[in-house]
C-alpha cells in the first residue's frame, strides 16, 4: 500500500487525538489556546486532504476508509473533553445529538453500502455546513477565553447548538433519501 499525501494528512489527524488529550489536561496559562490551535490544525488538515486528493487524483481505499474515521474521532473526542470539562445538560445533549448522528449516519451508509444503494446517500450541501460550524464550535469551546472582549466560549455553545441542529436537518436528509430503500426492503438476511 503506498501512502498518498493525503493519507498522511489523516493519519496525522489520528496522532493528533492523544496531544490533543494531553494538552487538554496540561495545567498552563497556554493550554487551552494550544486545545484550540491543536483542533484548528486538524481541521483544516481534513479540508486539505480532499482537497489535495481531488486536485491530484490521489485516492486511495484506505485514504477513504480514514478519513471518515479520523475526523469523527477527532470531533467524538474534543466534544468528550468538552462535556467532561462543562458537564451541563445543554452541553451534553449537543454532544450527545452530534455524536448519536455520526454513528446513525455511518451505520446507515454502510447498509446502503451493502444494498448497493451508498450513492443514495452522499454528503449533501447541508452536510458540508454543519461540518464548518460544529469544527468552529469545537475551537471557541476549546479555546474558551475572551478575544477583544468577546466572549469566545458564549460564542462556541451558541454555535455547537447550531451544529447539533444542522447535524439534525442532515441527519434527516441522509434518512429521506434512503427510506424509499428502506420501505422497499423485503427483509432479507441480516
Amino acid at each position: 500500500m503506498k501512502l498518498t499525501i493525503p493519507t498522511m494528512l489523516t493519519l496525522a489527524r489520528i496522532v493528533l487525538i492523544p496531544v490533543l488529550v494531553v494538552v487538554f489536561f496540561l495545567d498552563y496559562p497556554w493550554t487551552n489556546l494550544a486545545a484550540a490551535f491543536i483542533f484548528a490544525f486538524a481541521s483544516v488538515t481534513d479540508w486539505l486532504d480532499g482537497w489535495i486528493a481531488r486536485r491530484y487524483n490521489q485516492y486511495s481505499a484506505f485514504g477513504a476508509f480514514l478519513d471518515p474515521v479520523a475526523d469523527k474521532l477527532m470531533v467524538a473526542v474534543a466534544l468528550l473533553l468538552i462535556v467532561q470539562k462543562h458537564p451541563t445538560v445543554w452541553m451534553t445533549l449537543w454532544a450527545a445529538v452530534i455524536v448519536g448522528r455520526e454513528i446513525a449516519v455511518s451505520a446507515l451508509r454502510e447498509w446502503m453500502a451493502e444494498l448497493g444503494q451508498r450513492a443514495a446517500v452522499k454528503v449533501a450541501a447541508i452536510g458540508k455546513i454543519k461540518t464548518i460550524v460544529q469544527m468552529v464550535a469545537l475551537v471557541c469551546l476549546l479555546y474558551q477565553e475572551r478575544i477583544f472582549g468577546l466572549p469566545v466560549f458564549q460564542i462556541g455553545e451558541w454555535l455547537l447548538a447550531a451544529a447539533a441542529l444542522l447535524t439534525l436537518w442532515s441527519g434527516l436528509s441522509y434518512l429521506r433519501a434512503a427510506w424509499p430503500i428502506m420501505r422497499a426492503d423485503t427483509g432479507g438476511p441480516r
